[in-house]
Formats: C-alpha cells, structure tokens, sequence
C-alpha cells in the first residue's frame, strides 16, 4: 500500500503539488489524472524519489520512503514520458545493462530476459538496436526492463503517448496481465479512454490539489450516465442525464444536429477542467 500524506512540492514560488493526500491499495491500477501541469509528473518523480517533497511524506506497507530506503525503493520500478536507453544497444543489451545496475548474476539476467521479452511479445526482434523499434516496441522494452527487478509497484508517466491505436491496445493488454498478477500499478495519462478502461480508481488533480477521486463508473454515473450531443456551426455542447427516458425526451425536443450516447471518463473530465478546475 502507498499513501501520500500532506505532499507538497515547491520550486522556489510555484507550487506544483499543494499538500496532496492519497492512498493506493495493494494490487490497485490507480489513475492520475489532469491538464497539463497539474503535478501529476511530479507527484510520480516523488514516488520513485527522483524528487523529494518539500513538506510532507510517502509510506510504502507503513514504512517512510526515501533516498536512503532501499528496502522500499526496491519495490518500485517508474517508466518515463521519454525513452533511456542506448540507441546503439539492442534489446539483450538492454536487459543485461538493467541486471548488472542491480548486481543480478549473468544465469539470471538471461533467464528473465528470456522470459519478459516473450511475455511482451518481443523475443524475435531481441537483435534489432533500439533506434530501429518502433515507439510501441520501446514502451513495452522499458516495461521489460522496469520488471527485471520483480518490483512490487509499476509507476507509469503516459506510457502510451504518441503510441498508435493498435499498440495502445497492446500495451493495455500487457498491463492488465501484470495487475493480475497483482503488482500496483500506478498510471498517468492523458487518454481518458484509457484512464476507463484499465483503472479500478481515478484521482482527479489539478494545480497539485486532490479535485476528484472515486471508481471511472462512478464518477461517470455522479455525472450522469447518458448524454446528448448538439452540434451547432460554432460549438458542441453536451448534456448529461441520469435517466434514459429523460435524456430520451430531450433528445426529441433537440434540433437535427443532436445524438444520445453513453456518458465517459472523458465527458468527466472535460466538465471538472472546464468549470472546477481550471
């Protein structure tokens, strides 16, 4: 279990995280969600301590974590916006560079190598330099090398920015396998879609301060679970009901440009930006 208590985060007169308060059960796949610069990053450079906090602390199973608490550190592994590693390397070169930081003997680099490549599905192109993967395949090489030291806890900052489709959905496949193995896994991103589709809970910050935090269902359901779209020349404006044949009864008094459909994490989202949190 992690729980942030009072976290705060200054850079000299910003406040990028103001006294946030949060607890991540055990086996959870928790979403942070926001706009841009809502402290989100920075909540998770904190966590993997890239970052220390200014006042408050973090508490992994009820011990403080630190720089010097290597104990808690070693649960946690932390996926980066940006891709770090070696273009000149390729994927076995990778995985063993990962295993010597952490002093693991060769038998055993090759052997988990072996079998998180395959699990990631990238065991026939462990010969090919990083420079010639594409972006998926880099997202799912740094998750393997994240898992070669059987962390506890994933943290992940958008690891599916600037994936395509079809690898977003492979990587979503992923990460569900390793939740169902019940590692907490930790996630930010900027795809609501996806924030619905693979969290069990959702915190909804912005300028560093707890806004929201509930299940995607029912924040979705406080909003209200259907929704009518109008469309005009200039905008699109929806509105949200809690009763189907409510939200059926206007759509039949709504002008052509008007459709029903089913309310998302999205529709939250943009609602809570557009008039609480920004």
């Amino acid at each position: 279990m992690i729980e942030l208590k009072n976290l705060t985060k200054h850079f000299d007169n910003f406040t990028a995280v103001d006294h946030l308060n949060l607890t991540v059960k055990t086996g959870e796949f928790f979403g942070l969600l926001g706009p841009n610069g809502a402290g989100k990053t920075t909540t998770i450079s904190m966590i993997s301590t890239v970052l220390l906090p200014t006042e408050g602390e973090i508490l992994v199973d009820g011990k403080r974590l630190d720089r010097k608490a290597s104990e808690q550190k070693r649960k946690l592994s932390v996926i980066t916006q940006e891709y770090s590693m070696r273009q000149d390397m390729n994927m076995d070169e990778v995985m063993e560079y990962q295993g010597r930081l952490y002093f693991m003997p060769r038998k055993v680099i090759r052997q988990k190598t072996e079998e998180l490549l395959e699990f990631a599905g990238l065991l026939e192109y462990r010969r090919r330099t990083i420079r010639h993967l594409s972006g998926g395949m880099k997202r799912k090489l740094m998750i393997c090398r994240a898992l070669m030291i059987d962390p506890e806890i994933l943290l992940l900052d958008e690891p599916t920015a600037g994936m395509d489709a079809l690898s977003r959905r492979q990587m979503w496949n992923l990460l569900r396998k390793l939740n169902g193995k019940n590692m907490t896994i930790i996630l930010t991103t900027h795809y609501m879609e996806e924030a619905q589709a693979l969290c069990d809970r959702v915190a909804l910050i912005n300028r560093g301060r707890l806004q929201k935090l509930d299940t995607p269902d029912n924040l979705i359901t406080e909003l209200g679970a259907f929704a009518v779209d109008e469309t005009s020349e200039n905008s699109l404006v929806s509105r949200y009901f809690h009763d189907r044949e409510e939200a059926i009864q206007y759509l039949s008094q709504a002008g052509n440009q008007a459709a029903l459909r089913a309310t998302t994490l999205e529709d939250v989202f943009v609602e809570c930006a557009g008039r609480k949190l920004i």
